[in-house]
């Protein structure tokens, strides 16, 4: 486990490292949210690239200092775009995000997920019920109880809490972490990490599992939340190894949602609050949150 001060400095410096430096985090993903991505990224000190074809996904992997990669919205183009953007990512020894939205709805995007097995990403961003899938798809979930279908997403949406994918969440951590440094060609002592979004989000490297309470309850009233906190990862994933990433991310969402929350009227004007929260919370406000360790 990291020492507290340790981790506040890492955080601290991921963030301010994001507003020095503008990293790019070029992203494949949902549709229904592309916008809410890029503006997030954008707002948070990044810079934002999004792409549907798959040589420019292989550009993106070039450009940028990581990629995100959403499951949601599959367009036909994409069994061979998301596949090609992340072995090009592999090859380069690009750190890169994955979203599973939907783990475990429908043939295409289940073949796709069980493909990553043999070439994992560094960082799984997640709501429970897609954390537990693709555990199970993987065959590394131990602790699943009941029928494994019982645990998929209802579409985009959770039916399981945070804490019952604890265990998938560090199986699925500690395979990242060993598949990493097999295939690595660059820093292979780098632990990956998985980061479960819920009323206390769950981050682990696989060997810590750290708590973050916080946030606010109009997260779930708008569509793009989760997904916007994949691109947001990315763009820490740039300048950061993925815990820091994941950490960082998280805990500027939260706190970008207690500011949100306390200045706006409903959903609508919550989302145009939320994005100027994560343009003004600062470096230190990050790094000074509540990290609980479980």
């Amino acid at each position: 486990m990291i020492e507290q001060s340790k981790l506040e400095a890492s955080i601290a410096k991921a963030a301010a490292d994001v507003r020095a430096n503008n990293p790019l985090a070029g992203s494949i993903t949902n549709t229904v949210t592309i916008d809410f991505v890029a503006n997030a990224q954008l707002a948070v000190g990044g810079s934002a690239a999004m792409v549907y074809l798959p040589d420019e996904g292989e550009t993106l992997v070039a450009a940028g200092g990581a990629v995100y990669l959403n499951m949601g919205t599959l367009f036909p183009v994409y069994e061979e775009t998301i596949p090609r953007t992340a072995a090009a990512a592999q090859a380069a020894g690009k750190p890169w995000v994955l979203d599973p939205v939907a783990a475990g709805i429908g043939r295409t995007r289940t073949a796709i997920l069980q493909a990553f097995k043999a070439a994992p990403p560094t960082m799984i961003r997640a709501n429970a019920s897609e954390v537990i899938a693709l555990a199970n798809m993987w065959g590394l979930n131990t602790e699943t109880v009941g029928d494994a279908s019982e645990h998929r997403p209802a579409g985009a949406e959770s039916v399981d809490d945070v804490e019952s994918a604890t265990g998938a969440a560090v199986a699925l951590a500690q395979y990242l972490t060993e598949q990493h440094a097999k295939h690595s060609s660059h820093d292979a002592s780098t632990r990956c990490a998985v980061a479960v979004s819920g009323i206390a989000d769950l981050v682990t490297d696989g060997e810590t599992v750290y708590r973050l309470p916080g946030g606010s309850a109009m997260m779930t009233k708008i569509i793009g939340a989760g997904c916007s906190l994949g691109g947001v990862a990315a763009t820490y994933l740039a300048v950061s190894d993925p815990l820091t990433a994941a950490l960082s991310a998280s805990l500027l969402y939260n706190r970008a949602g207690e500011v949100a929350d306390t200045t706006s009227h409903g959903p609508g004007s919550f989302q145009v609050a939320f994005l100027d929260a994560l343009w003004n919370v600062t470096a230190e406000q990050v790094a000074k949150s509540e990290i609980l360790v479980q």
